[in-house]
């Protein structure tokens, strides 16, 4: 009998789970879909807190989603919260390794940090899963043609200036 509430506890832990790695993750529950509508028109709008907001509702209603994760990396950027967009972009690649837009997107967000060498072994990555042509690819290969943000190469040149 004292077993009982533990007992209890882990068959609903279980019951929670299983039914989390069982979900569809081709389609988003209808309700996470909403809100995932939601935070990309607002993305879109400019208003990145509501975006990030709704997609983080949406994670919870769908935790077995993926794209969510992709979608949250995207407001973490425009936010200029790159550190932030890595780690959901990892957390796709984690559950999805072959996921184009997790892989291009992670190197962009590296870029942005200034992590040019790191973008580049996304990139190679890229290549040889999809080639040089796939849009995730010609995407990544432009942004680290562009580099860092001016306020990172900046920072760097005043960096350069005060150590001579």
């Amino acid at each position: 009998m004292r077993f009982a509430p533990v007992a209890a506890a882990l068959s609903l832990m279980l019951a929670t789970s299983a039914s989390v790695i069982n979900a569809d993750p081709g389609q988003a529950q209808p309700r996470a879909a909403m809100l995932i509508a939601q935070g990309q028109a607002a993305l879109e709008a400019g208003d990145v807190q509501s975006a990030i907001d709704a997609f983080e509702a949406a994670l919870v209603v769908d935790p077995g989603y993926t794209p969510i994760f992709i979608n949250l990396a995207e407001a973490a950027r425009q936010d200029g919260l790159q550190g932030k967009a890595i780690r959901y972009y990892r957390e796709a690649l984690a559950r999805d390794p072959s996921n184009f837009a997790a892989i291009s997107g992670e190197g962009e967000a590296l870029v942005e940090k200034g992590a040019i060498e790191k973008a580049q072994r996304n990139l190679a990555r890229l290549e040889s899963l999809c080639g040089e042509t796939c849009p995730e690819t010609l995407a990544l290969q432009a942004t680290i043609s562009a580099g860092p943000p001016e306020r990172l190469a900046a920072e760097a040149s005043e960096d350069e200036t005060a150590t001579n």
